[in-house]
């Protein structure tokens, strides 16, 4: 018997009924500004879709032309509920949504359970929302994939990089980080801050800190692992609360990023 995490947040971060959250996600992506990106690795914000779900298409969208390749998605968001030390695997097989389920790449998971920065913590899983809101998205986008999540707590930018190097894969495997950015500023100071940390991202300048995103954790790592394997960043979209659905008085920030493979040209 496959041993399964619930959806947690349906309903309340993306609607629960499967052919509303087909309709909306469809409608996110189809607004979505296309991208010619070929993207091995992105950063996307995790609140609810009112919110940060066009954000969050920007992104998703830009996989559509080569949305077949993808086989493996690695997905990486922080802790909000549960502290751990270091990235926590769900220690499940599947992950279920309103759309369906989504089984779990089992063997990568295997592959990084000698790292000592990785624990298995069903309950680091169990209501975390920032793995669980990307999941429709994928579901919508991709054809047939697995998935790792992994609920990153307390670790450095070190450890994440190493647990990323060990799955790293080659065209078949997508790296997603799930993450906002400021959290609870006015309109103004919340542009001017988030400016400032999406040149350090476009820089691969690490760390950040969760003061300037709450995923910063496994943005640290990542940027590392971008120098690593010479990825370049591209923002896709930059708003916050007070743009889409909110009041402009205490904002949350949202970005996009895509990250690529420099193309090498030969000089003739």
């Amino acid at each position: 018997m496959t041993t399964v995490r619930a959806p947690a947040v349906a309903g309340q971060f993306y609607p629960a009924e499967p052919v509303q959250i087909a309709q909306h996600v469809q409608r996110l992506l189809a607004e979505a500004r296309p991208h010619d990106l070929v993207a091995k690795a992105l950063i996307v914000p995790h609140a609810g879709y009112i919110y940060s779900g066009a954000i969050a298409a920007s992104a998703y969208a830009s996989l559509i032309p080569f949305a077949a390749r993808i086989r493996r998605v690695v997905l990486l968001g922080p802790t909000h509920r549960v502290a751990v030390r270091g990235l926590a695997l769900s220690g499940v097989e599947a992950f279920d949504t309103p759309l369906g389920r989504v089984l779990l790449d089992t063997e990568a998971a295997q592959a990084i359970t000698h790292l000592p920065q990785v624990i298995v913590s069903a309950q680091a899983h169990e209501l975390e929302h920032s793995l669980e809101v990307q999941l429709p998205f994928l579901q919508s986008v991709l054809h047939d994939f697995t998935l790792l999540p992994l609920a990153v707590g307390m670790a450095t930018p070190e450890e994440v990089a190493e647990v990323l190097e060990a799955v790293w894969g080659g065209d078949e495997t997508l790296i997603v980080i799930s993450s906002d950015l400021s959290h609870f500023l006015p309109y103004a100071v919340a542009q001017l801050a988030d400016i400032e940390t999406v040149r350090s991202i476009l820089k691969l300048h690490q760390p950040l800190t969760h003061e300037q995103a709450c995923g910063g954790t496994p943005i640290n790592g990542l940027i590392i692992a971008a120098r690593q394997h010479h990825l370049t960043p591209h923002l896709l979209d930059l708003r916050n609360s007070g743009d889409t659905a909110g009041s402009k008085d205490r904002v949350v920030g949202y970005s996009a990023f895509a990250f690529t493979q420099e193309q090498r040209h030969a000089r003739h």
